[in-house]
């Protein structure tokens, strides 16, 4: 599984209504798109949530490198690029994948927390660490799930977590982590998606 997302960052000033309308309009061309196993279209508000920014910032997980590529280099994802400048795409190895408990519950919000991986720690024990977080995380009340990946160019780890519940804000506080709205999730190939390790 690979996962990616690109941010983009818009004027202080800028109407996120424009935002919303794009995802309304266009959100469900990925909800039957081959290779996909979910599109979180994320945004993040200057002054909501504590957030700095306005931001159109979408996160994938995707079941196949073909899906990703068919996404990548098609007419899609020219079209952002026409519309916004070409972003940088950040991009992880998949480690694993947990439901949580309200697994199939249209989620609201999202978090996500970036750490960088320590030169001095072992890779085998990176990856238990992360796949033990995945599991204490998709145990919390609201979860609908959660993504743990590693960029092992730049050795970033990520969590990555969906939730249907309120109160996600104090998480992304407590986690340092980044709080996002979402705006709509395509899901087409989530129910066949690996749980857990994805190797």
């Amino acid at each position: 599984m690979h996962a990616k997302q690109y941010e983009i960052t818009l004027p202080a000033d800028y109407d996120m209504d424009v935002v919303r309308r794009r995802v309304a309009a266009k959100g469900h061309l990925l909800d039957a798109w081959p290779g996909l196993g979910f599109k979180a279209y994320l945004m993040r508000e200057r002054g909501v949530d504590g957030s700095p920014v306005n931001q159109y910032a979408p996160f994938y997980l995707w079941n196949t490198a073909e899906g990703l590529g068919s996404f990548l280099w098609g007419p899609g994802f020219q079209r952002l690029c026409d519309d916004f400048g070409r972003p940088v795409v950040q991009h992880w190895m998949v480690l694993g994948y947990e439901d949580g408990g309200a697994a199939g519950a249209p989620p609201v919000a999202a978090l996500r927390h970036r750490r960088a991986v320590p030169e001095s720690m072992r890779t085998p024990d990176l990856a238990e660490e992360l796949l033990t977080e995945a599991r204490d995380v998709a145990e919390r009340d609201g979860l609908v799930g959660v993504v743990v990946a590693v960029d092992p160019r730049h050795w970033e780890a990520v969590t990555f977590s969906l939730w249907a519940a309120e109160g996600t804000g104090r998480a992304a506080a407590e986690a340092d982590g980044e709080l996002f709205q979402v705006l709509h999730c395509s899901t087409p190939g989530l129910g066949a998606l690996p749980r857990g390790q994805a190797w």
